[in-house]
């Protein structure tokens, strides 16, 4: 097993400096984000044998999702995001701010986020119970592919009732 297999510096990475209250911790989360992101990275390569290519595709997943939307649209801790954040994400905001949203680019990046909590959990970064919700609303693809295919449909007015049935508004 490799260092990267093990809890990462333990103070740098520690929960609580992931919180968000100024710019300037959404700055400091986001340079985190990275060095962890490069950890977990090294990981899928060195520890899982995946080719740099795959590694790579699940850490953009993984960065897109924990970056753009959790640091960036939610302001949370990407290590206790809310319940639902990926359900959100999937079913929502990926569709609205992409030109061309697609299951295939979707699922890719699914994958990402699923793998990398679970790095997170393996590392003790996350504890099973906050992995659990995580893993099952990466799974709900058919849900998501429905949501795409709405969103392609709307009609007229039709939009805030697609968003109301997968809200961003807590």
């Amino acid at each position: 097993m490799s260092i990267y297999a093990e809890k990462p510096e333990d103070t740098l990475f520690a929960e609580k400096n992931f919180e968000i209250h100024t710019l300037e911790d959404e700055i400091r989360v986001s340079d985190l984000c990275d060095r962890l992101l490069k950890l977990y990275y090294l990981y899928q390569v060195e520890d899982k044998g995946l080719a740099p290519e795959q590694a790579s595709a699940l850490a953009y997943g993984a960065s897109y999702f924990l970056k753009d939307f959790i640091v960036d649209h939610c302001r949370e801790n990407i290590l206790t995001p809310a319940r639902g954040r990926v359900r959100q994400f999937a079913g929502n905001w990926y569709i609205v701010k992409n030109l061309e949203p697609n299951m295939v680019e979707l699922q890719t990046i699914l994958d990402g986020v699923k793998s990398f909590y679970q790095y997170a959990a393996m590392v003790k970064m996350l504890s099973s119970e906050r992995l659990a919700p995580i893993e099952a609303e990466c799974a709900d693809l058919s849900f998501y592919k429905e949501r795409i295919e709405s969103f392609w449909a709307i009609e007229k007015d039709g939009y805030s009732h697609w968003e109301t049935a997968c809200s961003l508004k807590d």
